[in-house]
């Protein structure tokens, strides 16, 4: 299987954020990658390019990138990123929202097989559920036979589109939790299918606006179960939805690890295993919770000095064991304090993860920027061998993907350059098309 020993740029202005899935997806078919992306004023392009909806194609054989516009001008802003998904015809499915702008999900469907060739937007309006409120996100995942849009929409909560035609077409399908908004919104959550069941991970609200912990559950057969399958909610997203604090807490804000209180925990990434459980990586706060105001931004705290990576594994149990995995450095951005450059399991090897971070896993010793670094688990997660990906960088290298889709490879992708915010960044998409052992 031919693989590049050098990361490739497969478009050279994207980037985007961590709350929709799929973003990255392979046809093992036709050796097409498929990676999403939003284009910013501040990269090639300009004001002319900044917030294109874009899909680079990859096609694997060569390393060939061709530029796919979704939607021109959109919005310049990460959140907008399309979730992916391949239909049992061949086709693709693109599903992509605003940042809370506007109420609409919007979709395109390609032609058989060419994920360069796409049909029409078309939209549903959430605008009678949501009162004009807007929505944000898109996560696409299969269960019962039935192709769910997951979102955050009525009342900032999460809620579903779904569709029995595999996205030709949608229906509200109805909220997952609820809970009295505190701060921005309600809950950061993501899923991860296995058959029937879809897992999930989700906080409390925003963590710049409550010490979160983090929360397990699963949907299987109409049902919110919590990790060991006790039910929550009989007949989810139907009715009065249930707050996440019932489901099973795996990270606990105000517990402690080596001495040290953790704190405004977030959501980062979520597998499941080959023997039906779980893997995901979490952040927290490391002694700090409440944040000084920054000097040079006034009415902002600064970004937090000690963020955390936690990984976290679910045995088919229920059981949960939890280890620190890394140091992931102080907060990407003022604004922003709880960002970091993020991590990512292996879709098909959960004890193979890979972290972006300026402090070196193996020494603890601070970098000029954020590298990715390959983790590789012992002892159920408790002990880490780690091998650098990116060294010696003169930008910062944030929010590793590994692209599912083949078994037989290990796509990593992720994006470099400056980022100082959301709607602000010039960065290249990358990819490193790794054999797999």
């Amino acid at each position: 299987m031919p693989s590049f020993a050098d990361p490739i740029v497969v478009n050279d202005n994207g980037a985007w954020c961590w709350f929709q899935d799929e973003r990255a997806l392979v046809d093992p078919e036709t050796h097409h990658l498929v990676v999403g992306s939003i284009a910013a004023a501040e990269g090639p392009g300009g004001e002319a390019r900044s917030g294109n909806v874009e899909l680079a194609v990859v096609d694997l054989r060569t390393g060939a990138s061709e530029i796919v516009v979704l939607h021109e001008r959109f919005e310049t802003d990460d959140h907008d990123v399309p979730a992916l998904w391949r239909r049992s015809d061949g086709r693709w499915l693109a599903v992509y929202t605003k940042h809370k702008t506007d109420d609409l999900t919007r979709w395109r469907i390609s032609e058989p097989n060419d994920p360069a060739t796409w049909g029409p937007e078309r939209s549903f309006d959430w605008s009678p559920y949501t009162e004009g409120r807007g929505v944000t996100y898109s996560n696409l995942r299969a269960m019962d036979g039935r192709l769910y849009c997951f979102a955050r929409a009525v009342n900032d909560d999460q809620c579903a589109l779904v569709s029995d035609d595999e996205g030709e077409t949608w229906a509200y399908a109805g909220k997952l939790f609820t809970r009295p908004k505190i701060g921005y919104v309600n809950g950061y959550t993501r899923y991860a299918a296995a058959g029937d069941r879809l897992h999930l991970v989700t906080t409390d609200h925003h963590p710049r606006d409550f010490d979160n912990s983090i929360y397990h559950g699963y949907l299987e057969h109409g049902a919110l179960h919590r990790s060991d399958g006790s039910v929550l909610d009989p007949k989810a997203l139907n009715g009065e939805a249930p707050s996440q604090e019932g489901l099973t807490t795996v990270l606990a804000a105000g517990s402690r690890w080596g001495g040290e209180r953790i704190s405004h925990c977030w959501t980062t990434d979520i597998r499941t295993t080959a023997n039906g459980g779980v893997a995901a990586i979490l952040t927290a706060r490391a002694g700090e919770d409440e944040l000084d105001a920054d000097p040079d931004n006034p009415g902002r705290k600064q970004a937090a000095p000690d963020l955390r990576f936690f990984y976290a594994r679910m045995a088919p149990s229920g059981a949960w064991t939890v280890n620190e995995l890394a140091k992931a450095g102080p907060g990407l951005m003022p604004h922003e304090e709880d960002y970091t450059g993020l991590a990512a399991i292996d879709p098909y090897d959960p004890g193979s993860v890979y972290i972006s971070t300026p402090i070196d896993p193996r020494d603890g010793s601070v970098l000029p920027h954020h590298e990715i670094f390959h983790g590789r688990a012992a002892a159920a997660g408790r002990f880490w061998a780690w091998t650098p990906v990116t060294e010696n960088s003169e930008v910062d290298n944030l929010r590793p993907i590994v692209a599912p889709g083949d078994p037989s490879r290990t796509p990593l992708l992720w994006f470099r350059g400056p980022m100082t915010a959301s709607q602000r960044y010039r960065c290249e998409v990358v990819l490193l098309d790794l054999p797999r052992p």
